[in-house]
């Protein structure tokens, strides 16, 4: 175990900042306009408080244990209960792939017309060349990329809020506080199913899983209001009309390959984690590029412009998971079911928080769903959990 290659603090904190600079969290943040920027800024803050609280939590459970993600939903559901969330999970993570090229190669496409497909083509051998490279060796890969993408962010950032019609814009009728809230805690809720696949491999599992939730909460934030910014002032999500106005030209070619690469990969690796998790002979590896191939095929076959519905399903499949792990793991300290196949209490709980959850979806709360449903959630497994157990 000593001879093992570990990811340092620095490392994961730059395999978050690629996850952060995302299109698909700009186009999210382009939602948000119908708030005013003030108002909007303030949902997208308490969201991804929220949101990132909870990605903390999962993310360390994950490195104190040295599993993955879906291993470690085992610990609080059982073997075969764990399954359940693996399967999910590699699902949405071949969906997330699908979306995100899709959404690259359409921005692209807005940029550089032409043949959308050929761009699926591109940013889908980019992402199997990253897979091809490991998560463990891509340490200088990253850094040349998220140093390019940074400092072209900023060039974007800079055309959007030069304009002072940005700032002191009109709050307009559309969306709700509670509903802004809840779209800002789905992207962190998104990766909960994903962080621990890298911090289980870091040296430091505190210090990892700080930075990853630090660097991620900050970049997607940042991307959030880039997007509001961006439909603020030219009045829909264009990005690629930000673009040209910003005159990046090639350079916007790069941000958006290499955002989309960069997160894109997390998505189409961890689906090869899970699927290890439903059956051990299968290479992660392998699996990931499959997933990478069939995202390109679906993003080149189906349209994907609103991801809205798919955001609120996996909110109400995560949220109510992590929240029986946080109570079962930090609270109660007995998240040991691993070597049971089921935990019938936790799963119940976890039925009665999904059902929960699409039940609070339709009352507009100014905190959102996921908080009060998560809340919920624990106080329920909490009365549920015999008391003397819970005080081992």
């Amino acid at each position: 175990m000593s001879g093992e290659k570990r990811t340092t603090s620095f490392q994961n904190g730059l395999i978050w900042f690629g996850a952060g600079v995302s299109i698909a969290e700009i186009l999210t943040g382009t939602y948000f306009a119908p708030l005013g920027f003030a108002k909007g800024l303030a949902a997208i803050l308490i969201g991804h408080v929220i949101g990132c609280a909870m990605f903390f939590f999962s993310g360390l459970i994950g490195g104190r244990t040295r599993k993955s993600a879906m291993e470690s939903v085992k610990l609080s559901f059982g073997g075969k209960g764990g399954l359940i969330f693996a399967a999910l999970n590699v699902l949405q993570l071949v969906g997330w792939t699908a979306i995100m090229i899709y959404d690259g190669a359409a921005a692209i496409d807005g940029i550089f017309p032409g043949h959308a497909w050929v761009w699926c083509l591109v940013i889908g051998a980019l992402i199997l060349m990253w897979i091809a490279i490991g998560i463990t060796n891509l340490g200088p890969v990253n850094q040349i990329a998220m140093a390019a993408l940074f400092i072209l962010t900023i060039v974007m950032c800079r055309v959007i809020f030069a304009k002072g019609s940005v700032w002191s814009a009109a709050p307009t009728s559309g969306l709700s506080f509670g509903a802004a809230i809840e779209l800002a805690v789905a992207m962190p809720l998104s990766w909960l199913p994903l962080i621990s696949d890298y911090t289980r491999e870091a040296e430091k599992p505190f210090a990892a899983t700080m930075a990853s939730t630090l660097v991620y909460g900050g970049v997607s934030t940042w991307m959030y209001i880039i997007g509001m910014g961006a439909a603020l002032l030219t009045g829909g999500g264009n990005i690629a009309a930000i673009m040209v106005k910003a005159g990046l030209g090639i350079a916007a070619l790069i941000i958006l390959i290499l955002s989309t690469v960069t997160t894109t990969f997390l998505d189409a690796w961890s689906a090869g984690i899970s699927a290890e998790s439903l059956w051990s002979k299968l290479s992660g590896k392998n699996v990931a590029m499959i997933a990478t191939v069939i995202g390109i095929v679906l993003a080149m076959l189906f349209p994907m412009d609103d991801i809205t519905d798919f955001l609120y399903l996996i909110g109400s499949v995560f949220a109510p998971m992590i929240a029986v792990q946080i109570a079962d793991y930090f609270i109660l300290k007995k998240a040991d079911s691993a070597d049971s196949d089921w935990n019938v209490r936790n799963l119940i709980v976890w039925v009665i928080g999904f059902v929960l959850y699409r039940l609070l979806m339709k009352v507009d709360l100014p905190v959102g769903s996921t908080l009060p449903d998560m809340a919920i959630t624990m106080v329920i497994l909490l009365i549920a959990s015999p008391k003397k157990k819970a005080q081992v």
